[in-house]
């Protein structure tokens, strides 16, 4: 089998839910894994998701997205200092999470979260970031970098777009014109009532609601075939996740 490269969607603490999709997936240490980022709030094994990828990029060619609820986390490991939102937002399940983690490993953990990288550019103009830009120029000139981890309008753009107009009208997006490819997470596909991997354009949605009781996603950006984990309720029975 030739090396692939593979892009998962966002895993918020399910870590059953990524030992599966890799085992189903059949990885071998010759493909290359992009996460889309948001490894964390959510089910009850944040802090056990973070070991595990730190431990699998030292025999894999791993690249990491940084999503907007990873940024709360480092901010906590960095600071020490609670944001009330983000303690509603998945929050409060990292916080348990560590709280048997010694402080040499937490300090590995913030230093993985600072290099993750805010967005991904492949050899064949393919764009891997956790939700969007808004920039006619592509992410390069973003104003606001926070728009990396929480834009929703590229995507919401790229699903509404009229499929009849043409890529050389005046009338195509310039955003969706800049990359062959764009992989995103961050908008969970249950949002519409569909639980696999969502296509508007050339933006491909990973983001197959793992967080609540959906699946987690790992998708071959080449042939387009996907793998999923059973659904994260039934991985984490006792526990709601994102749930309310």
């Amino acid at each position: 089998m030739k090396p692939r490269t593979l892009v998962i969607g966002d895993i918020h603490g399910g870590l059953k839910g990524l030992i599966q999709i890799i085992e189903r997936a059949a990885v071998t240490e010759q493909d290359t894994l992009i996460f889309l980022g948001d490894y964390v709030d959510g089910w009850s094994e944040s802090a056990q998701v973070i070991q595990f990828l730190i431990e699998l990029e030292q025999n894999q060619h791993c690249i990491f997205i940084k999503g907007n609820h990873d940024d709360y986390c480092e901010d906590w490991l960095r600071e020490g200092e609670l944001d009330k939102h983000w303690i509603f937002h998945g929050g409060a399940s990292t916080l348990k999470s560590y709280e048997h983690i010694p402080d040499t490993e937490q300090l590995m953990h913030l230093n993985f979260f600072e290099r993750m990288k805010l967005y991904h550019v492949d050899n064949q103009n393919r764009l891997f970031i956790h939700a969007g830009f808004t920039s006619m120029n592509g992410p390069s000139h973003e104003f606001h970098s926070t728009n990396y981890k929480w834009d929703r309008t590229l995507w919401e753009m790229a699903l509404t777009m009229d499929k009849h107009i043409k890529k050389d009208s005046k009338f195509y997006p310039k955003r969706l014109l800049l990359f062959n490819e764009i992989y995103i997470g961050h908008t969970p596909t249950l949002n519409y009532d569909i639980t696999t991997p969502m296509q508007g354009c050339n933006v491909w949605n990973v983001d197959t609601g793992a967080a609540f009781w959906g699946s987690l996603t790992i998708m071959d950006i080449d042939t387009k075939e996907f793998w999923q984990s059973d659904s994260l309720l039934s991985l984490y029975p006792n526990e709601k996740g994102r749930n309310k």
